[in-house]
């Protein structure tokens, strides 16, 4: 009997060494959760960095195509620049024509052909000028106002007789802006305080 004793706590012990819960299966367990946890914080970094370079990637598209449109709706608006650039000067031309006809066209020596020339002139020159409204392209009126290096161009300076040092007091050369944007400066005569 006591080797069947013996017997029996040899097959418990053996029995408790390579039952289903081996030692060494222990052990792995918390290795391989260790690694399964290690490699779960990997992968939320990884997502992280993703879902943020998904966002960066989004908002760059989204600024290249806000940009895109911004370079459509400009060249919509200023496409036809360089041909109002040509168009005032032909504006030009036409008021001085109207200009030199209404000086020829004196009171005390009514020529009618004349008078309707300068009659049919400034209507025409009416008509340009609010096709150019129509179009966003303006003249500037400046006398008066301060100088801005924006939208004029210095070509003299005259006394400051009753305005302000600084203000346009006179126009060689009308400017024009296309939908705010200035085409051609305005060449000026500005006021400056004269010296004695």
């Amino acid at each position: 009997s006591p080797c069947v004793f013996s017997t029996a706590a040899q097959q418990r012990s053996t029995g408790d060494e390579c039952g289903p819960e081996d030692p060494h299966d222990e052990s792995k367990h918390p290795l391989s959760d260790c690694a399964l946890e290690h490699k779960a914080i990997k992968l939320e970094e990884q997502v992280r960095d993703l879902t943020e370079r998904y966002r960066k990637a989004l908002a760059d598209s989204e600024n290249v195509r806000r940009r895109t449109q911004k370079f459509v709706e400009d060249a919509k608006l200023f496409g036809i620049q360089s041909f109002c650039r040509d168009l005032v000067e032909v504006a030009d031309i036409l008021e001085k024509t109207a200009e030199s006809a209404a000086g020829e066209a004196e009171p005390s020596n009514p020529n009618p052909t004349l008078q309707k020339i300068y009659e049919g002139l400034s209507l025409i020159e009416a008509k340009l000028q609010s096709v150019f409204a129509k179009h966003g392209l303006q003249k500037m009126n400046p006398v008066g106002g301060r100088y801005d290096p924006y939208d004029h161009e210095i070509v003299c300076h005259v006394p400051a007789e009753g305005m302000q040092p600084g203000t346009i007091a006179l126009v060689t050369q009308d400017g024009y802006k296309l939908h705010g944007r200035t085409i051609r400066h305005a060449l000026v005569g500005v006021a400056v305080e004269s010296q004695e």
